[in-house]
């Protein structure tokens, strides 16, 4: 019996983010494509054709780097998500990775400021 898109959206609802994490790399490998490709393709065509529409309201904060200060960074991505010690090394050593989803324009610029004054490379999309 098949699965349906609602089924597995809901399994991967429930799991940790460290766990999505792990299973998108395990899809890379097995299906041999990246998802950073997809989601620039995915991304590329809805920002071009909203030419005249409303302002962005929602951001990702997205860690790039996390520099040569990689412990801050981890004690500060575990503030701003609540993960644990392990999940959020994790997080940190799979960079590029999101921090934080469909954020205000305010709440993204401090996530990013207390990322870099940590010494991570943000972006904020």
């Amino acid at each position: 019996m098949a699965l349906s898109n609602e089924d597995i959206l809901n399994a991967i609802s429930e799991m940790s983010v460290m766990d999505v994490v792990s299973l998108v790399e395990a899809m890379e490998e097995k299906f041999g494509v990246s998802a950073q490709a997809a989601v620039a393709v995915a991304a590329g065509p809805a920002a071009g054709g909203d030419a005249g529409g409303a302002e962005q309201t929602e951001f990702d904060v997205i860690l790039a780097s996390a520099g040569e200060k990689k412990v801050n960074v981890i004690k500060v991505v575990r503030e701003i998500t609540g993960l644990g010690l392990k999940e959020a090394k994790g997080l940190v050593d799979g960079a590029p990775a999101p921090i934080k989803e469909g954020a205000s324009k305010d709440e993204a610029d401090d996530i990013k400021a207390k990322l870099e004054e940590a010494g991570a490379t943000v972006e904020v999309k």
